[in-house]
């Protein structure tokens, strides 16, 4: 016995069994021709961010707070690039007055996690001016730090990080600061 295509009918083609191939074969191109899901995260950010610089009460600089400015980018594999910079207007002990001083810091931080709360560890270079009736005061810092950052939405995160700084000067000793700081990012 031979396998027929045709029906009784001469000219027309079976449909059962001719749908059933062809949908059997639409569904294998489809399922061998799509590509894996993979998720989609945003690799750059803009935020603001606002925390307490603690100076240790030292001959330069009073604890104060400060408002920051915030950046990111991906890199890969969970590392990416940070500047944040901080302005602040600490009291200089010698005068008792209220001075303005500028962080800009440069650093790396590494993703624990890349999901949608995200933790993080990292490490900074940091320069911090100081405007001063007394004259100006450069310092240059390292120190690591610390973080977690919680999506609230596909490009909003929520944030808190914690960062110790030891700053350098050649004309000051050693000046340490412990910043504690929440913020608010956008990812585009």
């Amino acid at each position: 016995m031979r396998f027929q295509w045709f029906s009784r009918h001469p000219g027309t083609l079976e449909s059962a069994p001719m749908r059933s191939f062809l949908l059997a074969l639409a569904s294998l191109v489809a399922l061998f021709a799509a590509a894996p899901a993979h998720a989609q995260f945003a690799n750059r950010s803009l935020g603001l961010s606002a925390g307490y610089m603690n100076f240790n009460n030292t001959a330069s600089l009073n604890s104060t707070v400060f408002l920051g400015f915030d950046a990111s980018l991906y890199i890969e594999s969970g590392f990416e690039v940070v500047s944040l910079t901080k302005i602040a207007f600490p009291e200089d002990p010698i005068t008792g007055k209220r001075v303005v001083g500028l962080a800009p810091s440069l650093g790396i931080r590494y993703l624990l996690f890349e999901e949608s709360i995200r933790p993080y560890v990292g490490a900074d270079l940091s320069y911090l001016h100081v405007f001063k009736e007394s004259g100006d005061s450069n310092f240059f810092g390292i120190g690591p730090n610390a973080g977690i950052e919680v999506f609230v939405s596909d490009s909003i995160a929520l944030g808190a990080r914690a960062q110790f700084n030891a700053y350098l000067s050649l004309s000051e000793r050693v000046q340490t600061s412990l910043i504690l700081s929440g913020g608010v990012s956008v990812y585009f």
